[in-house]
């Protein structure tokens, strides 16, 4: 029996792990977020644990519920789409307008004291929360496919939804606080204009594809 759900725990973590793993949208934040070793508990702590609902959900048959309501999927396509495409935009601006100092900037320190840093770390929250929970790409992952795939573990259902939830665990937080060993290459201005230009890129792309699916 303990071979069984150590199997189960190891399918979920793997399945988990390659669903998340793809850039998308939602790491291309957390990266641009731990470089900048800004708020990243927070949004390590936010993507781990709205992961870990949304697999509940989904090993408890929550999907079925989702699948009879294809109309749900369709708004919040357009509500993220539109978000994503607003994010991505402003990324891109900062390509071509980049802050003064912003290289240097770890954590809001150009944000004017502490009320501009909580004001800093109240967005990124914001941002997170909607870039997460407005992604139907999020249910989709979670919800319906781990879901079933967990359904299919009879008994072992919930131990293949703990993998899975480790998987988003560990992912997010190495790419979170591993994305600080590039300090030093992004002490640069120049290669911050590159990574705002592949998450401005990322972010119109995702979200012109949710807004033409919606």
């Amino acid at each position: 029996m303990t071979h069984g759900i150590f199997t189960a725990g190891l399918a979920g973590f793997g399945t988990g792990l390659s669903l998340i793993v793809a850039i998308g949208a939602q790491n291309a934040f957390v990266l641009r977020q731990g470089a900048r070793r800004h708020a990243v508990l927070a949004v390590v702590a936010i993507c781990a644990l709205s992961d870990a609902v949304l697999i509940a959900l989904g090993v408890a048959g929550v999907g079925a519920f989702v699948t009879a309501w294809p109309a749900a999927l369709t708004v919040v396509g357009m509500a993220g789409g539109g978000f994503l495409v607003c994010y991505g935009v402003l990324a891109a601006r900062r390509v071509l307008r980049p802050v003064p100092g912003a290289a240097l900037d770890t954590g809001g320190s150009a944000t004017g004291g502490a009320g501009g840093l909580t004001a800093s770390r109240r967005r990124a929250v914001l941002t997170c929360l909607a870039m997460t929970w407005l992604n139907p790409h999020v249910y989709l992952d979670t919800v319906l496919l781990l879901g079933s795939l967990a359904a299919d573990r009879g008994d072992l259902r919930w131990a293949f939804g703990i993998g899975a939830g480790l998987a988003s665990l560990t992912w997010f937080g190495s790419l979170g606080y591993g994305a600080r060993l590039l300090s030093g290459l992004l002490a640069r201005p120049s290669a911050w204009r590159v990574l705002d230009g592949l998450v401005a890129a990322t972010m119109v792309t995702m979200g012109g594809m949710l807004l033409a699916r919606a």
